[in-house]
């Protein structure tokens, strides 16, 4: 496995040029925060990332962590002190409040130090994912309380936290869980039920783990109605801020998982833990949302983090690898990087690695003007788009994750077929990417079923009609720049034509919108990519660099060119309603064999 060196070219790049983190930078709250500090601090990160975390990747996926006979668990070798090395640089803290230990730095900024940590290390990367998700949920709905005795320790990363939501009968659907909560007369509640799939649900990096605890009180309303969400500490908290005695929260196994051996996945059982509610009871679906939503963008990072490592290992096996003579070629072999179809490999990872970077980098700064733009309208405006592009970034950004670690490992050859290699290690390891935090047909049904809707429509509308006024300027950039402009415009029509059609047929039964709802959203993903690459495409000029800029009109072109289409293509997909769907029985689909058996 190579070693992995942080893009920080192409992100300041993205930052300055295509996303706009200047206008973020410059809102209440940011002042420390300019584009020359944040970029200063995103090449220390990426050091660090580079020589400390990413060395433990490969040991990480052989070791695994390890369920003990004594109930603990054990991370793989380096882990704790790789741990221990980022809590006291401080960048788990690097996008959270300064009120709490902090560096106040906007979002736009922490995702950056996510996709550097996930590419170093997508297991290890795992844990401070989940306690920020844990943390954002108590900034928006703890109690002073809570805020002041967890905070803290929670944001210099000390101590970390989980998300337990799921149960054995209750995956996607939430509502089903069993999980019991009973207050007591100390107003604390005495947790009953088993939780399965908690990510760092037990380890030894930290002292403390705080679990986030989705629960059923007494006399609940049915389903998601009656979820109450629950802070449970592996330790209780003393008074004084230390800790105290163990809670009554138990590991009973470790999952054995196709990827992200080094992360471990608990089945944690809770026998009268204490816990303590956060907001009101019957809050729960609420506040897991809260949780989710971070958490979502934070699982598109994984998607484009993973697979720049795995196209960095490409890139430099195919520079290494020498089979065959190219065309025009002389001597007794090329370098594979020499031969067309391997050229095309790179270029579609390449192209889309960089529309997707610039894709969840936007989204990041709606992120932050949906709550520090000192103009209400533009944060409701910001929470708008926020809404459309994080299910877009999730499900998009992760199918990409699984498409192009395997081009990656295609890339390789036979060789990318042999664990020793690494490559096979970034396609097992994002595959769960497109699974949790909502699979990504849930995002595809939120997309079509919530975000659609939107003032009837029109925020969607208002937000591709934004995206065509690329179409003047292309014009404008000339002719190295028209065949962009043309297919551009002819897949909006084709996105645009969706989108009505699915505001027409959805009211009818949600069905048929939920049954195109995929094909949809990758219609979006597609469009949103090539007017990114665009957009960056007529910036480029503007740095002065004649390399960037014929690098990313090249992107740009070749992605409009040879990957856009697939839009269009779409099309029927995306509306042919149910029909075809559901007009075979489980017996016809089995085919022959069923029958033949019977």
């Amino acid at each position: 496995m190579n070693e992995y060196q942080p893009p920080l070219a192409d992100i300041a790049f993205a930052l300055e040029h295509v996303v706009g983190y200047p206008e973020i930078a410059k809102m209440p709250g940011f002042d420390h925060a300019d584009l020359t500090t944040a970029v200063e601090l995103l090449e220390q990160c990426g050091d660090f990332m580079a020589t400390a975390v990413a060395p433990t990747n490969r040991r990480g996926d052989v070791q695994g962590s390890r369920l003990q006979p004594d109930g603990t668990v054990v991370t793989p070798d380096g882990f704790k002190e790789v741990y221990h090395q980022y809590v006291e640089a401080g960048w788990g803290t690097v996008p959270l409040p300064e009120e709490y230990g902090g560096g106040g730095f906007p979002r736009t900024v922490g995702v950056v130090v996510q996709e550097l940590m996930t590419s170093a290390n997508m297991a290890f990367s795992l844990c401070p994912l989940l306690t920020q998700g844990a943390i954002e949920a108590l900034l928006h709905y703890g109690d002073d309380v809570l805020k002041d005795r967890f905070l803290p320790k929670m944001v210099t990363g000390e101590w970390t936290g989980t998300m337990n939501l799921t149960e054995p009968q209750a995956g996607s659907d939430v509502g089903a869980l069993t999980t019991r909560a009973v207050k007591q007369e100390d107003g604390s509640y005495s947790i009953t039920g088993q939780k399965i799939f908690i990510t760092y649900g037990d380890h030894d990096m930290a002292e403390q783990i705080v679990h986030l605890v989705l629960a059923r009180t007494p006399g609940a309303p049915a389903g998601t109605r009656g979820i109450s969400c629950f802070m449970v500490p592996k330790y209780l908290v003393n008074d004084d801020g230390s800790l105290g005695r163990r809670n009554a929260v138990e590991t009973v196994s470790l999952e054995h998982k196709m990827g992200i051996h080094a992360s471990p996945t608990c089945v944690l059982s809770y026998e009268g833990a204490t816990g303590h509610l956060i907001g009101g009871e019957n809050q729960g679906m609420r506040i897991m949302f809260v949780m989710m939503n971070s958490a979502r963008l934070g699982v598109g990072v994984q998607g484009l983090a993973v697979a720049e490592r795995a196209y960095q290992q490409s890139l430099a096996y195919a520079q290494e690898r020498r089979q065959g003579l190219a065309t025009g070629a002389t001597g007794t072999s090329s370098a594979i990087i020499e031969f067309p179809d391997v050229r095309r490999m790179l270029m579609t990872q390449r192209a889309q690695i960089a529309a997707l970077r610039y894709l969840i980098l936007l989204d990041a700064t709606y992120v932050d003007r949906s709550s520090s733009d000192p103009d209400p309208a533009a944060r409701a405006r910001a929470e708008e788009i926020v809404g459309i592009l994080t299910p877009i970034c999730k499900s998009f950004g992760t199918d990409l994750g699984n498409e192009l670690t395997s081009l990656a490992l295609q890339v390789h050859g036979g060789m990318g077929f042999i664990e020793e290699t690494g490559a096979a290690q970034h396609v097992r390891d994002v595959r769960i990417a497109a699974i949790y935090e909502g699979t990504n047909g849930i995002q595809a049904a939120d997309l079509v079923g919530r975000k659609l809707g939107v003032r009837g429509g029109a925020s969607m509308l208002e937000f591709l009609a934004s995206m065509r006024g690329i179409e003047t300027g292309l014009a404008d950039a000339g002719a190295d720049f028209e065949s962009i402009r043309k297919e551009l415009s002819r897949q909006f029509d084709a996105l645009e034509e969706a989108t009505r059609w699915m505001l027409a047929n959805g009211p009818a039964g949600p069905d048929a919108a939920l049954a195109g709802s995929t094909p949809y959203l990758r219609m979006w993903g597609l469009c949103t990519s090539a007017w990114m690459l665009a957009r960056a495409a007529l910036a480029a000029p503007a740095t002065g660099d004649p390399a960037l800029a014929q690098a990313q009109l090249v992107l740009a072109r070749f992605h409009a060119e040879q990957l856009l289409p697939q839009c269009a293509s779409l099309l029927g997909a995306a509306t042919a309603g149910t029909r075809d769907l559901f007009a075979l029985d489980a017996d016809q689909l089995a085919g022959a064999t069923r029958r033949a058996r019977s």
